[in-house]
């Protein structure tokens, strides 16, 4: 692998960035701040915005952020270049997450592909070996072609029932083709990592994947107005031993990656256009391992605003807003290392996902228990803003 293993800035930007509204969050010196992107330059507008959830929640956020006046961090090119942490000036700005006080959720289930992928994670017991007997034995029992099947529908229901009366019935179906999505909680506020730095799996897993998708952004009105590319990396064999032990399957130190920015809706870039969206994958290790996939939101099961509407709203609702990854279908059944043993990922992998709306997030596998711990929550954030006269009585 390359010393210059997140590439170029411009690698990670989309297609037409000279006309995309691209916001994110730049570690400074004294603290984290609210940053916009505009020709290739960020410009810090803390002073207006303090969080990224003050700017996510302003009534319209687009015209909010293209009159926010700021003062210039440094090009993009610079920021990036500083970004990977064994790169790392600390005296100098690198890129965070682009969100702060949102909550991250996420929805599983939601592509046919990966429907059938926690099946067999859930009938293999975690052992990457039985992967392969078990895909062949449920999609002969489906008996055809599921991907254009609406969860909840007449045709769903009864094709339960066929499942059920052949014993094949399974807890992912119910949430892949019954009325109810997945939704869980990814992460804590203010744990996400961001573009350009290492993602973590735990030690114990031996075998687990990346999750490419797209992650919207919600306000607490349930207002979608945004989005951004996500990784929601999984540990297989861990979840695959028991649907109860989603959270230490998925919630681990540096586990949830989001960015590199998120991109504002407008009159050129609207929900519709995530709609059709196509997520690449690339994985390369230093084994000289690669592999790449491609995942085609016209092949979700849920629409994008469905999902966000089961997430929130009378039932629960979410003061700061909140982010949704979509869920992906990413099946990862290549072998690597053995045999029927599939994919798993080695420390050093680099992961990168792309689209061309929303750009590239680029990270580097590592173990979670090695990574530097996560100690800037809520009460961190706070004492700094305030301390820099952003927030609280000293603010102008």
């Amino acid at each position: 692998m390359t010393e210059n293993w997140t590439g170029d800035a411009s690698g990670i930007l989309p297609d037409d960035a000279v006309g995309a509204l691209l916001i994110g969050r730049v570690q400074l010196p004294e603290g984290p701040a609210v940053a916009v992107l505009r020709d290739g330059v960020l410009y810090d507008v803390s002073a207006t915005f303090p969080t990224m959830r003050d700017l996510t929640e302003t009534s319209r956020p687009a015209s909010a952020i293209r009159d926010a006046t700021g003062s210039v961090i440094a090009p993009l090119a610079d920021v990036w270049a500083n970004t990977a942490p064994d790169a790392r000036d600390a005296g100098q700005p690198w890129l965070l997450s682009p969100i702060d006080l949102q909550v991250v959720k996420a929805s599983g289930v939601t592509f046919p592909v990966s429907m059938l992928e926690r099946i067999i994670e859930e009938r293999a017991r975690g052992e990457a070996e039985s992967a392969d007997g078990i895909r062949a034995t449920i999609l002969d029992a489906l008996g055809g072609d599921v991907r254009d099947l609406v969860p909840g529908s007449a045709e769903a229901t009864r094709l339960k029932e066929v499942l059920i009366e052949e014993g094949l019935w399974s807890q992912y179906l119910e949430v892949g083709i019954g009325p109810d999505a997945e939704i869980f909680t990814k992460a804590p506020v203010l744990a996400t990592v961001g573009g350009g730095v290492d993602v973590g799996v735990l030690k114990e897993s031996k075998w687990n994947n990346p999750e490419p998708e797209i992650v919207l952004v919600v306000t607490s009105a349930g207002d979608i107005i945004g989005a951004t590319l996500g990784n929601d990396v999984n540990l297989r064999d861990i979840e695959g031993r028991s649907a109860l032990l989603l959270g230490r399957a998925k919630d681990n130190n540096a586990s949830a990656a989001v960015g590199p920015f998120i991109r504002l809706f407008d009159d050129g870039f609207t929900l519709d256009d995530i709609r059709t969206e196509t997520v690449t994958l690339a994985v390369e290790g230093a084994d000289g391992f690669r592999m790449q996939a491609s995942s085609h939101m016209e092949q979700i099961s849920r629409d994008p605003a469905d999902l966000a509407r089961q997430a929130s709203g009378a039932h629960h609702a979410y003061p700061d807003g909140f982010v949704l990854y979509l869920g992906t279908m990413f099946a990862p059944t290549e072998d690597r290392d053995e045999a029927g043993h599939g994919f798993t990922h080695h420390v050093g992998d680099v992961v990168r996902i792309s689209s061309p709306a929303l750009g590239s997030l680029v990270n580097r596998v590592q173990h979670s228990e090695e990574l530097t711990p996560w100690e800037f929550g809520i009460g961190a954030l706070i004492k700094n803003l305030a301390a820099r006269g952003l927030i609280g009585g000293d603010r102008a």
